[in-house]
């Protein structure tokens, strides 16, 4: 990547929040940019390119009440559906990183769609029905084996939690951003300040937020506000439909529970930790503070990057 383009972006990538305990929200102020003029050249293509997830049984799996899906493991994805009567119900996938992903069963009777986020390899699927309380037993298991087209198409289809359509109007308001933009580097930074300058924190929702939350991306975009793993699902579905492969990341910043994303540019490959460039270096920045006019204990809050913990990406 040349000094020039470098240079003229100041460049926010992570988004960090608390699903469950609350972070630290605030006014939706957006931070200025530092940006030169332009890069000269002609503009990118802002088209959307929305990929959508198919079962079409070409490689069905399961029950009478459970179906695995894996006619597209070569796209990065498998479908599972369950039409059971039990009102709590698992889906686990351990990768073949040694990894194991828990996500909830919540649309009853419909496909979900879920990312093979390790790469190609062997994925073990299974399906738990709740007993009592904390028990459950399995309904159906499924090993299925993955050979993966392209690596960042896990990254660019939609799923379970960066959910969004053709339809989307997070799509259509994706296009809008970028359509000035000469680089995925600029629609990144449109998108970017947009997020941090028009989504404001919802503590209410914060305080409230119930375990198997998902984002609605329209919602989020509609009423303006949300709590971060909506500010992330937000930012990576606008993303994704502008054809750059983005990861909605889930770990921890120091002891807490976070959701951030990371960007895959040609020009400098995955940017996962970092976020600002001067001119002369990267340095670390949160957009939850980015949306808020207090950034006094920023540094001190997320340190040189070494507090945010990877455990999952989507």
């Amino acid at each position: 990547m040349n000094q020039k383009t470098m240079s003229s972006l100041i460049l926010l990538l992570v988004l960090s929040a608390i699903f469950c305990c609350g972070c630290e929200g605030g006014d939706t102020a957006a931070s200025s940019s530092d940006s030169s003029a332009a890069d000269s050249g002609p503009l990118r293509d802002n088209t959307p390119h929305v990929l959508e997830p198919k079962a079409d049984g070409s490689a069905s799996h399961g029950t009478d009440i459970v179906k695995i899906d894996a006619s597209h493991t070569g796209q990065g994805y498998v479908m599972v559906q369950y039409s059971g009567s039990n009102s709590k119900v698992k889906l686990q996938v351990k990768a073949p990183d040694g990894s194991a992903y828990v996500y909830l069963l919540s649309q009853k009777g419909e496909y979900e769609t879920f990312p093979l986020s390790a790469g190609s390899g062997n994925y073990a699927l299974t399906v738990f029905e709740n007993v009592s309380g904390d028990m459950y037993s399995t309904a159906f298991s499924q090993d299925i084996q993955a050979d993966i087209e392209d690596e960042f198409l896990p990254f660019l289809y939609p799923n379970q939690y960066v959910w969004f359509t053709k339809e989307s109007k997070a799509v259509d308001k994706g296009k809008d951003l970028v359509a000035k933009a000469h680089s995925d580097l600029q629609a990144v930074e449109a998108i970017y300040e947009y997020v941090i300058g028009n989504i404001s924190y919802d503590e209410v929702k914060a305080a409230n937020i119930s375990y198997g939350y998902l984002p609605v991306v329209d919602d989020t975009l509609k009423d303006g506000k949300g709590i971060c793993f909506d500010y992330a699902a937000l930012m990576a579905a606008m993303l994704r439909s502008q054809n750059i492969p983005t990861k909605l990341e889930v770990g921890y910043a120091s002891e807490a529970y976070h959701a951030w994303i990371s960007v895959y540019l040609k020009e400098a490959g995955w940017i996962d930790d970092i976020i600002e460039f001067d001119g002369n270096s990267w340095t670390l920045m949160d957009p939850t503070f980015a949306a808020s006019n207090d950034k006094s204990d920023l540094k001190d809050y997320i340190g040189g990057g070494d507090n945010y913990q990877l455990k999952y990406s989507y």
